[in-house]
């Protein structure tokens, strides 16, 4: 048994699979090693992870966790604490959230992979290794192209008065958020990334404004200067998973066209992709 898994802080998604099949499907809560200690991730783990598996955990023979928070320094508290629960896995990889979108959208192919969600990240992905990475330095420095810079624009152009007021006012009634709540959200309260992604679909559904088209394709060419342009390889295909690609994969086409770039997969969760791919490298 192959267990997978694709974590945020929120929400991790698992999949169960042998060489053949899925065998189960379930969601925790998120993890994040760089958030998280050893004891509270191994809880998760034992408390909300095993009880939905169809097997005990000594069937599980191989782990991979792809996750936000696993940088290199903390692989090995990530990979401890999937060995105190699943003692008898041979093997327990731990890997990036960007590595885990790169094999998602491309597996052994080369690419230039995207996380465009919450957040956003890339990488230059060739011959299955992510050989260079633009730092997407949080919604605050950087993560163009992301939910949060998407959410942060969006204010920004209501009450800048960049946007018609009639925009203004459907924003108000259909969020039943003001500005002075807004402002409360972003500054006083945690999180604040969230609740300004949180903001796009309200963007999303109303696309067909012109000036909301323009925003969105605005941040996406924000992110292909100051990231994608970086790795100079139009030559290769840029994928993207995640909530924002998604939802204005229009844009995202229209925005990748004029910079060079062909856009090829754009999927919402890497999570089956990903069981796909291991599932593959255990028949061969």
């Amino acid at each position: 048994m192959i267990l997978i898994a694709d974590s945020g802080s929120t929400k991790t998604d698992w999949c169960l699979t042998d060489e053949h099949d899925t065998v189960a499907r379930c969601a925790t809560q998120g993890i994040n090693p760089f958030q998280q200690d050893k004891e509270a991730i191994s809880s998760i783990l034992a408390g909300e992870l095993v009880a939905h598996l169809p097997c005990t955990s000594d069937a599980v023979t191989q782990i991979y966790f792809y996750g936000a928070g696993c940088r290199d320094e903390m692989i090995p508290m990530m990979r401890q604490a999937l060995d105190s629960v699943f003692s008898q896995a041979r093997t327990i990889e731990v890997d990036s959230d960007l590595m885990g979108a790169a094999r998602a959208l491309f597996a052994d192919s080369d690419g230039i992979a995207c996380i465009m969600g919450t957040g956003s990240n890339s990488c230059l992905y060739i011959n299955g290794q992510m050989i260079d990475n633009i730092p997407p330095l949080g919604y605050i420095l950087g993560d163009e192209g992301s939910g949060a810079v998407l959410g942060r624009r969006l204010v920004n152009a209501l009450y800048k008065r960049q946007l018609p007021q009639h925009l203004v006012t459907l924003f108000e009634q259909e969020t039943q958020l003001s500005l002075t709540s807004i402002i409360n959200k972003v500054y006083r309260q945690p999180l604040a990334n969230r609740f300004l992604a949180s903001l796009s679909p309200f963007v999303s559904k109303h696309i067909d404004e012109p000036s909301l088209q323009q925003l969105v394709s605005d941040i996406f060419h924000d992110f292909f200067v100051k990231n994608i342009n970086l790795y100079h390889n139009t030559g290769l295909p840029v994928g993207a998973v995640g909530s924002i690609a998604y939802h204005f994969s229009t844009q995202l086409e229209a925005v990748a066209n004029a910079h060079g770039y062909h856009v090829g997969n754009i999927i919402t969760s890497p999570i089956e992709a990903l069981t796909g791919y291991h599932r593959e490298k255990l028949r061969r």
